[in-house]
């Protein structure tokens, strides 16, 4: 384990079983014993704070209910904006405060955008902008085919000068990484250069394909899971977000 600056990082080595030399995940036999983002690789990071772990084995357990699924996803959310916007830029403001005046850190710039994946991105949408109530929000409709695993825009609605802010792209799930693929490349044709991608359950192939379609992105994860099913969808998962997010299944 090394310490660098507010980060841990931890030793890694290749997940031989996908053969992939973009991917990297750590070591089986590391320990994580703190609350502090852990670097997978340049690009990938996993948020191993313990109140997220938590809370996501809750999320999980196939006998949780909507509401408490709904509200453990909002839970989370907060966790998770804290950690991916912890380098937002600083500028200082003359105030007073009751006893005296001082120059107080303020955000700089303007406000960052959140864009959510339709549908069951909208659960960790409304988390974070409880924590962040004056960014912008957009949003991207994408279902997947059945057939193909494609993914299929019927939605995009993002706001006029998003080249100018920060992009925070949000879905719960990174499975075959079509819908994350797709939504990026979108915004990037709106002109957005500055975009980071955030999701509660990645899989190996969803971060292999996302990094090599988007590699100037950065990935943030709450956990790597083992693999996909035949299905596209995420094992051991959580089973469908949107479907437990709002009981329609």
């Amino acid at each position: 384990m090394q310490k660098c600056g507010d980060r841990v990082v931890f030793p890694f080595k290749q997940r031989t079983a996908y053969n992939d030399p973009l991917l990297f995940i750590p070591a089986r036999s590391a320990t994580f014993t703190s609350s502090e983002l852990i670097t997978v690789d340049n690009d990938v990071t996993v948020i191993d704070h313990p109140l997220i772990q938590h809370k996501l084995t809750l999320m999980r357990r196939k006998d949780a209910s909507t509401q408490d699924f709904r509200s453990l996803m909002r839970e989370v959310a907060h966790l998770l904006a804290y950690e991916i916007t912890r380098d937002l830029p600083i500028t200082h403001a003359r105030i007073e405060t009751p006893l005296a005046g001082m120059d107080a850190p303020m955000l700089a710039g303007k406000k960052l955008c959140f864009v959510a994946i339709l549908r069951a991105g909208i659960g960790l949408l409304e988390g974070m902008i409880e924590l962040l109530p004056s960014a912008r929000v957009g949003h991207v409709g994408l279902y997947r085919d059945p057939d193909t695993l494609v993914a299929v825009e019927y939605y995009y609605k993002v706001p006029n000068d998003i080249a100018d802010r920060l992009v925070i792209v949000v879905d719960p799930m990174l499975a075959t990484g079509n819908s994350a693929i797709a939504a990026v490349q979108r915004l990037k044709e709106r002109g957005a250069d500055r975009v980071r991608f955030i999701c509660l359950l990645a899989a190996p192939e969803g971060i292999t394909a996302f990094r090599a379609a988007h590699p100037d992105v950065p990935l943030f994860t709450a956990a790597i899971d083992e693999r996909l099913n035949d299905h596209g969808y995420i094992l051991p998962g959580l089973g469908d977000a949107g479907d437990r997010l709002y009981g329609t299944k």
